[in-house]
């Protein structure tokens, strides 16, 4: 890969993937910058991070201007279906990712949008089951924005990484058992992490990344 040093937006710090992201896109050699873009502050020092608090990703109009510059946005938040209709799912899944994204293409429009879906996310939007649906409608209407290029990670299970604070023990336990008995099964926040850094620099083939496309793209040097 070449050393062109990057400047990343990332969402999402403040849960579980996000911070698992996070910490693993600091680490990669080729980032300069990461501005991680929070609802409510993330207490976490780096000499590479930055933080900006908008709290309504609905108008971040306000803060658009600390937005350009950017060369890559690694969308990682999101919320669990659970407990919630459709209606109010999709404007927090669907509507609140269109619209943040609509606003960095308008001052990055040379931006890459990687975005965090989820395994078995419902391409056709027709499906019975509701955040699939969900997931799958952000995803085509991702791609269907004049980004540079726009791809879709569809993780599945995913370990935590090293100093994470933002994991269940429970969850730590599972995703971990499922690893060792299935590796394919199971990612590890470096892989995708490195992978969107591939991602921005090199490309890949599909815009929907399953298991073993973001194991593949994240081993590329």
């Amino acid at each position: 890969m070449n050393d062109k040093s990057l400047k990343i937006i990332l969402t999402g710090a403040t849960g579980f993937v996000g911070e698992g992201v996070l910490l693993e896109t600091l680490n990669h050699a080729n980032v300069e910058e990461v501005l991680m873009v929070n609802r409510r502050h993330f207490d976490l020092q780096h000499p590479k991070l930055r933080e900006l608090i908008v709290p309504d990703f609905m108008n971040p109009d306000a803060v658009a201007k600390h937005l350009s510059g950017y060369d890559a946005c690694f969308f990682c938040a999101g919320i669990s279906s659970a407990g919630m209709n459709e209606l109010k799912y999709s404007h927090i899944t669907y509507e609140t990712t269109m619209q943040f994204a609509k606003v960095l293409l308008a001052y990055n429009p040379d931006l890459v949008f990687n975005f965090v879906s989820g395994s078995h996310a419902d391409s056709s939007e027709k499906g019975k089951v509701m955040w699939a649906r969900v997931k799958g409608k952000t995803e085509n209407g991702l791609m269907k924005l004049p980004f540079r290029k726009e791809f879709n990670y569809r993780p599945g299970a995913m370990l935590p990484s090293e100093g994470q604070k933002n994991v269940k023990p429970f969850y730590g336990f599972i995703v971990r058992t499922i690893a060792f008995l299935s590796p394919k099964r199971a990612v590890t926040f470096k892989e995708i992490a490195y992978s969107m850094v591939n991602a921005v620099v090199i490309g890949y083939s599909k815009q929907v990344l399953e298991i073993a496309d973001i194991k593949e793209l994240a081993n590329i040097n």
